[in-house]
């Protein structure tokens, strides 16, 4: 499937901006099973300054500075990606026992492995809770395959965790999101993500983007989409599966990656330092993940 995602996001301000400092994580990452043919960024007021690097995961990382008076930012990400095979190490996962692959985590001495124990430990939104791990013992019984035992997680907190925004914020604890029961994909994403690393693997946050699908004989609706954030669990000998516990399903492709990192805080799509006076301000963000027909005419471009 190749897919046009664009992203758009709009603060307003109620006094002039005198200067703003932003860092962006909005293009996709070429990976397993996804291609990035194209993907740019407009900012307006145009920047004084735009800088690109790789940042310690090695996602593709904006910063830039506006120096002029502004009451509103607009920064658009545009990108056309092709997503096809997401997770041809599913199968071979789902001969690996979870507590083969946690025994692998602390003895096997490959690139792959030493790079992987990064994420098992605790990061700034994502302590070490033992209420979270206590709850994910049930679906961790001895020689279980790690893709069911990590599907039986992503299942239960689906089933016992409300979707419910405005609810939690960035600030909002793991346990205090345990205790509510409620959430976001976010939230979700670090319940999950403390759970596997308590119990001994190694998981990283991801962000990126769902296609979401009209009801049965409605249209699909411009704007509807949203950003989006799941889970990835490394498996040694075999690699990294994703798993997405809001929607109870293993990544496939419908999904399109853009970063990663050891919790939200390592990837927000957009963050920054404004200057102004102002005390109040309207973020309105809207994006779009539109498969690209197949008589589309950036096809015959993208093939040539």
């Amino acid at each position: 499937m190749i897919y046009r995602v664009v992203h758009r996001t709009a603060y307003r301000y109620d006094l002039d901006v005198s200067s703003s400092y932003g860092e962006a994580h909005l293009h996709p990452r070429e990976t397993t099973g996804q291609r990035v043919y194209s993907s740019g960024l407009t900012i307006e007021p145009y920047p004084e300054q735009v800088r690109e690097r790789r940042d310690f995961f090695g996602n593709r990382t904006t910063y830039f500075t506006i120096r002029q008076p502004h009451t509103e930012l607009v920064v658009t990400s545009t990108s056309i990606i092709d997503v096809s095979d997401r997770q041809p190490q599913l199968g071979p996962a789902a001969d690996v026992a979870w507590d083969a692959a946690r025994d692998l985590m602390r003895s096997e001495r490959s690139a792959d492995v030493f790079e992987a124990r990064q994420f098992l430990l605790p990061s700034g939104s994502i302590p070490h809770s033992p209420v979270v791990v206590d709850y994910a013992r049930p679906s961790f019984t001895p020689g279980r395959s790690v893709t069911e035992a990590v599907g039986d997680l992503a299942s239960r907190i689906n089933a016992d965790f409300r979707f419910a925004p405005g609810v939690t914020s960035v600030t909002t604890t793991i346990d205090e999101v345990f205790e509510a029961r409620a959430g976001v994909c976010q939230d979700f994403a670090h319940v999950t993500i403390a759970a596997l690393r308590g119990l001994g693997l190694a998981a990283r946050y991801v962000s990126g983007y769902l296609e979401t699908l009209p009801p049965p004989g409605q249209v699909r609706l411009q704007g509807a989409d949203v950003s989006h954030a799941w889970v990835s669990t490394f498996v040694p000998q075999v690699g990294w599966i994703d798993i997405d516990p809001t929607n109870d399903l293993f990544v496939n492709d419908r999904y399109v990656t853009t970063a990663w990192g050891r919790d939200y805080d390592d990837v927000p799509p957009l963050k920054g330092v404004i200057f102004t006076q102002g005390m109040k301000n309207e973020l309105d963000v809207t994006v779009d993940v539109e498969p690209i027909p197949e008589n589309d005419p950036i096809l015959a471009t993208l093939a040539g």
